[in-house]
């Protein structure tokens, strides 16, 4: 099995090094860390990043986004070339898991209408149901009028290294663990490879420097901002510096933002 990681998103937020910890003095650059999977049933995509419809109308992505990330759109920076560049078929991409439904995760899944669409059943009722000026923001129905083949998960009983987990693929193995926090329904993907697993934990943290500490201020501020209960996020890092030093030969954890995290894959 091959797994190849994208970048779907390319963001470059205000900042500099004073928000991001590294970057230039104005700007810092944000990846949208995608996964492809090549399964012996067809691919997989974890998160798909901005869609071929954002490049040309970015207006769909929020006026929130565009001022604090900075996108920077392009055609082949979408899940879609980037399959095509790969020598796969997009019809090819069967199922696509998401961590949550923000704009700059799930933008593309309108780039591949045929294929069954993976979320935690809570995620899905925060986009459908949003509660807060926070959900009604942050969530681009537009992304998904299409209408998608929307596969809920429940957690029944199924457990990961401690976590709750449920399960959405058996071949290749592919698991969603509940991270709440960032968002209702927040979720990391768990994907086994070779005899170990990729964690790949969407927002549950930006910045490689909270794996075993803490980020710098700003970004630390930014999390909290966009934080639907930030007390369950914090809990949920903690949670998930504990695998990584437990586990880690065993798991290999990354978060969905971070470019030097990304870096490591290629």
């Amino acid at each position: 099995m091959t797994i190849h990681h994208l970048d779907c998103a390319t963001m470059c937020p205000l900042g500099g090094r004073a928000l991001l910890g590294s970057g230039g003095s104005l700007t810092g650059r944000m990846v949208g860390h995608c996964l492809l999977v090549e399964g012996p049933e067809g691919l997989v995509l974890v998160d798909t990043g901005f869609g071929t419809r954002d490049v040309a109308e970015p207006a769909r992505v929020g006026r929130g986004l565009l001022l604090a990330a900075r996108p920077r759109f392009s055609l082949a920076g979408t899940a879609l070339h980037q399959v095509r560049a790969l020598g796969h078929d997009p019809r090819d991409v069967r199922d696509i898991v998401l961590t949550h439904l923000d704009a700059d995760h799930a933008g593309g899944i309108s780039d591949f209408p045929d294929a069954r669409v993976h979320v935690l059943a809570e995620e899905l009722a925060a986009a459908r149901h949003p509660r807060t000026s926070n959900e009604r923001q942050r969530y681009r129905s537009v992304q998904w009028s299409h209408g998608p083949k929307w596969v809920e998960h429940s957690l029944e009983g199924e457990s990961w290294y401690g976590f709750s987990a449920a399960r959405v693929l058996d071949a290749p193995e592919v698991l969603l663990v509940p991270l709440a926090g960032h968002t209702r329904g927040h979720s990391a993907v768990a994907v086994r490879s070779g005899d170990g697993w990729l964690l790949h934990s969407g927002d549950a943290y930006f910045h490689h420097r909270e794996a075993y500490g803490r980020a710098p201020l700003m970004l630390r501020l930014f999390q909290r901002s966009l934080a639907t209960d930030n007390a369950a996020r914090l809990h949920n890092q903690a949670r998930l510096r504990a695998l990584r030093l437990d586990h880690e030969r065993e798991i290999d954890v990354f978060c969905a933002h971070d470019a030097h995290e990304l870096g490591r894959f290629r």
